[in-house]
């Protein structure tokens, strides 16, 4: 039956306004141990000391990541206070970028249906939403550099001055929040094409040096405060040493020394395969589409798209940076994240192209990734039991099934299935941020016990932390300054409140040191979850406790 374009176009304005809905309505959700809070720690603590410059974590220089996405987050904290969804918000909206400007990309590049398919493939990735719960850098740079690859490419035209500033200005924030590895999906999207359409006088152009010159000059803030806060500083003790370098790590070990495992921060060795098989669930429900659809773009010749040539800036940017990614020796599934909208715009175009065989296959494929999802999340469901689901999350999970049915019924030709995927989509993530978040976020200790001081420490006694070496959101929750115990030197006079680990505890009870039992909070590492944990019959067997005292 012939698709009705006006009815599916309707349907995908909506569903692409129902996956931005999707993609906030984790805003509210704890911030999670321990990355995502640990740099909302950070950013707080950059506005409690009014200190831009340097990054502290525990009353301690910290060298690690680059400060854009901190001074982002200082932002917004300095707006609307320090919330949860004050520091989600930037991040999220950085995505929005990022989807806005793939739909810009996907147009120039193709046309805006598949662009607008890009969008809605892209909105409804699984690592997207939960990266946007989970917030890291990741957010920040899959709008940066699809960002600054539009740029570029608009730059590769005839009036390309401003578009170059452009495009350097958002590389350089990608390289303030990641560091100079940010630029490679950038150049090689840009310089691939450039190279294998053999446009050689492109390549050696003098807008690149204008990018590089403004580049350099957009990094400077970053490159002032390391120097600031560390070279002059040889005395200060980082990773263990005195004398570092806070430039040297910047363009060096936090870069190449992850890369070839000889930096201060060590990972295991790496799995060439892993990005292979991540990408698998990361980018589901897309991600067998995504492989075929590669797969097909090296057989055919011509750009899907009569009257546009076959286009290499999705692939080249895609594909070097996830070789890059498997050869490394430190890799974590969050990474792959900032290749989206690359993998989208290639996903769209290749949906496009399908003809009837090649769309039954699809359909097919697609079918059986909405079952084994469904299947998942109601096994999941089973086990993990969560309590007290709202009414808001029952009457949304219960509209996504309304809205799979409507398609089903009033959607035909390509769109149907798309749409009846992303209505999956929609369902599946919005039970995790709505139902199954929420109860896991509960066996995060320090923010619990936080929370619970907060409401419960009228007397404003101070409070003092033993550190377990993912203790962050702690400091970002409490509504008073937290202590780490192991700076003995500046601890507060007694009596004051002592968070940590209930054995901890008890080695001081043992001790003899007198202290006040007030409250005890179940934990567990909740980014590290395993079948015992889900399993609400044999949780009790994962979980520990934590406990908070008074010391007397």
């Amino acid at each position: 039956m012939q698709e009705n374009t006006d009815v599916s176009n309707k349907w995908l304005y909506a569903f692409i306004a129902i996956a931005v809905a999707v993609n906030f309505s984790g805003l509210f959700v704890t911030i999670m141990e321990p990355d995502g809070a640990l740099y909302a720690s950070i950013a707080k603590t950059m506005v409690l000391k009014n200190n831009y410059s340097d990054l502290f974590v525990n009353g301690q220089d910290w060298l690690d990541k680059p400060h854009f996405p901190f001074w982002i987050a200082a932002f917004s904290f300095n707006i609307f206070g320090f919330t949860t969804w004050a520091y989600k918000l930037p991040a999220i909206l950085f995505v929005m970028m990022g989807a806005y400007y793939t739909y810009r990309l996907g147009s120039e590049l193709y046309n805006k249906r598949i662009a607008l398919w890009a969008v809605l493939i892209l909105l409804t990735a699984e690592h997207l939403i939960i990266s946007n719960n989970d917030v890291r850098a990741e957010p920040y740079l899959t709008g940066l550099i699809i960002a600054s690859v539009y740029f570029f490419y608009k730059g590769l035209q005839r009036r390309w001055f401003w578009n170059i500033i452009l495009a350097s200005l958002f590389a350089a924030c990608a390289v303030m929040t990641k560091g100079v590895f940010a630029v490679i999906p950038v150049a090689t999207a840009i310089f691939g094409h450039l190279l294998i359409r053999k446009q050689w006088g492109l390549l050696f152009d003098v807008r690149w040096l204008v990018a590089i010159i403004t580049g350099s000059v957009f990094i400077l803030p970053e490159l002032w405060c390391l120097y600031r806060q560390f070279d002059i500083h040889p005395e200060k003790i980082v990773f263990g040493q005195t004398h570092v370098s806070g430039l040297k790590f910047f363009f060096w070990d936090s870069q190449f020394g992850r890369f070839f495992n000889d930096g201060p921060i060590k990972k295991s060795s790496g799995d060439p395969s892993f990005f292979l098989h991540t990408t698998l669930w990361a980018y589901l429900p897309w991600s067998l589409m995504l492989y075929i659809g590669i797969v097909q773009f090296f057989r055919t010749k011509q750009n899907p798209v009569k009257g546009k040539e076959k286009e290499w800036y999705c692939l080249c940017g895609a594909a070097f940076t996830f070789l890059v990614f498997s050869l490394s020796k430190f890799q974590l599934p969050h990474y792959i994240t900032i290749l989206f909208p690359f993998f989208s715009i290639l996903a769209a175009q290749y949906f496009y192209s399908l003809e009837q065989k090649g769309l039954k296959v699809i359909r097919g494929i697609q079918i059986f990734v909405m079952v084994v999802m469904t299947l998942i999340l109601a096994l999941l469901h089973y086990f993990f039991r969560p309590e007290n689901i709202s009414m808001l999350a029952v009457t949304l999970l219960v509209g996504c099934m309304i809205l799979l049915l409507a398609i089903s019924l009033t959607v035909v030709g390509r769109s149907k299935i798309l749409l009846q995927t992303c209505a999956v989509a929609f369902f599946v993530n919005l039970y995790f941020n709505l139902a199954y978040y929420p109860k896991l976020l509960t066996y995060q200790s320090d923010s619990t016990a936080a929370i619970w001081v907060n409401n419960h420490n009228p007397q404003k006694l101070p409070l003092v932390q033993i550190l377990n070496g993912t203790s962050y959101a702690m400091p970002f929750y409490a509504n008073q300054v937290v202590y780490p115990s192991f700076m003995e030197d500046k601890l507060p006079a007694k009596p004051y409140l002592l968070f940590g680990d209930k054995e901890a505890i008890d080695e001081l009870r043992e001790k003899g040191i007198p202290m006040k039992h007030l409250q005890t909070f179940e934990r567990f590492r909740i980014t590290m979850v395993n079948k015992t944990f889900l399993n609400r019959r044999t949780r009790h067997e994962a979980v520990k406790l934590s406990e908070l005292v008074l010391l007397q």
